[in-house]
């Protein structure tokens, strides 16, 4: 995949039809669900309210291939004066890393959590991702908990 670094970058609201660039994107990161996402989820996830923002290097709709994604979702809770926004995704094309997309991507969903009203936002990175630690370090977040998981066996 092609881009030239030149062109500015362009982040929009996912649409529906964008499902198989997301899936495509998504993989990135080693989920395994990516290959279920179709546009019937991602319409249903949208439809919840949910956001999604892609970026690519043209303004057509949509354009393909897409170069990033990110979801965010917004959290309200007892302890924080307000909402607290989750980065809860974000994965760019390998062919495009080092281009800004990223960073368009996080500032775009940084501007759409302040809207929503969000205190603080957060991201949670897998321990391994050394590289994406490092890019979120750059553009100013701070690691300051750790995170612990456990997987629902019942589903």
């Amino acid at each position: 995949m092609s881009t030239d670094a030149n062109d500015p970058v362009h982040v929009r609201e996912a649409l529906a039809t964008d499902a198989p660039e997301v899936a495509r994107l998504l993989a990135i990161l080693g989920h395994s669900t990516p290959s279920d996402i179709d546009e019937a989820r991602l319409a249903a996830y949208l439809a919840r309210g949910e956001r999604v923002l892609v970026a690519s290097r043209s303004r057509a709709e949509p354009p393909t291939p897409l170069l990033g994604v990110l979801s965010v979702h917004v959290t309200p809770v007892l302890h924080r004066p307000g909402p607290v926004g989750r980065i809860t995704a974000l994965a760019v094309d390998e062919s495009a890393r080092g281009q800004g997309i990223g960073r368009a991507l996080v500032a775009a969903a940084e501007t759409l959590l302040a809207e929503s009203g969000c205190v603080l936002i957060e991201v949670t990175s897998n321990k391994t991702r050394v590289e994406a630690h490092a890019f979120y370090e750059r553009i100013g977040y701070t690691a300051t908990s750790l995170r612990f998981a456990k997987t629902n066996e019942t589903h």
